[in-house]
């Protein structure tokens, strides 16, 4: 049952029709539990709470998959207005975003127009920019947008998910040469011709591409709620006496608060990805899918 729950949701998430009706109804349906607002305002405000706890940020202002330049193109001004903010108000935060956003789907000379201008502006602010990873059929392009942005760029990273059979490849591969990467299970629907089709299966994959980034030149940001992967990733850095410099524990917004707070008591660091702004509709019925008993919490907000 929680598995054909899973399907539905995930399904939801790339509703157009939903989307709009989503929107309609603002925060109000329960994602302001895991959304930080609709303005860089909401944002920068949670980003200054979040460091007072010890907590670093990545901000995201939300939106996938633009069909329109003229969308991709102010997605990308609101981006490089999300850097400002950061430095403006002196917070500790980086950036992360998706590149269907940039406008991917519409042409790549687009997205990479977009990308190297916010990349320009986080590398005059010394800030870090991940490109989120989204489904299979933009993997490929992503990762070879990637390699093409760091011919000029140093401060872009971007995302490995360990329910692809591809994955401890790609970590290999971009760990060893010096690429911060993000790794995570994975959010999307995929076909098991590509993707592990059981839990079981992407978590043990999960610690063979954690092991290999921690080993590696580049940063891991080992992200998960997993209290099982965190415990063990705890014992290889001790075991390896891998820097805190080289790695960091990352959680998204509003989900596990408490453990998020004992990390940082027991002195590890910690970076919450805190998402914002008004196309919120995907990104939340990700969040509902991972743990289906998330919407009966949504529904009691709905009739409150």
């Amino acid at each position: 049952m929680e598995q054909l729950m899973r399907s539905l949701l995930l399904s939801m998430a790339q509703n157009r029709a939903a989307n709009r009706w989503a929107k309609r109804y603002g925060l109000r349906l329960g994602a302001q539990k895991f959304v930080a607002g609709e303005t860089i305002e909401d944002a920068v405000a949670t980003v200054r709470a979040l460091n007072q706890q010890g907590i670093k940020v990545t901000l995201d202002h939300l939106g996938e998959f633009v069909n329109d330049e003229a969308e991709a193109n102010e997605s990308a001004d609101y981006c490089i207005r999300t850097l400002e903010a950061i430095h403006e108000a002196g917070v500790d935060s980086s950036l992360s975003l998706k590149m269907t956003q940039m406008g991917l789907d519409i042409s790549r000379d687009l997205c990479m127009k977009n990308m190297r201008r916010i990349l320009d502006v986080a590398k005059q602010y010394d800030l870090l920019v991940t490109i989120d990873m989204e489904d299979y059929a933009h993997c490929q392009i992503t990762l070879d947008i990637l390699d093409e942005l760091r011919q000029d760029y140093d401060n872009v990273g971007t995302v490995i998910q360990s329910y692809l059979y591809r994955s401890l490849e790609d970590v290999l591969r971009l760990g060893g040469q010096g690429v911060h990467l993000r790794i995570v299970k994975g959010a999307y629907k995929e076909s098991p011709e590509v993707a592990f089709p059981d839990k079981a299966d992407v978590d043990a994959n999960y610690l063979k591409l954690m092991e290999a980034q921690l080993l590696s030149p580049g940063f891991a940001a080992i992200a998960t709620h997993d209290e099982r992967i965190i415990a063990q990733a705890k014992d290889f850095i001790q075991k390896h006496n891998i820097a805190k410099d080289k790695y960091e524990f990352q959680m998204l917004y509003g989900i596990k608060t408490s453990l998020q707070q004992q990390l940082v008591r027991e002195g590890y660091p910690l970076r919450v990805y805190v998402p914002y702004g008004n196309d919120w509709y995907g990104y939340f019925m990700r969040r509902l899918a991972e743990r289906p008993a998330n919407v009966a919490f949504v529904l009691k907000g709905m009739f409150k």
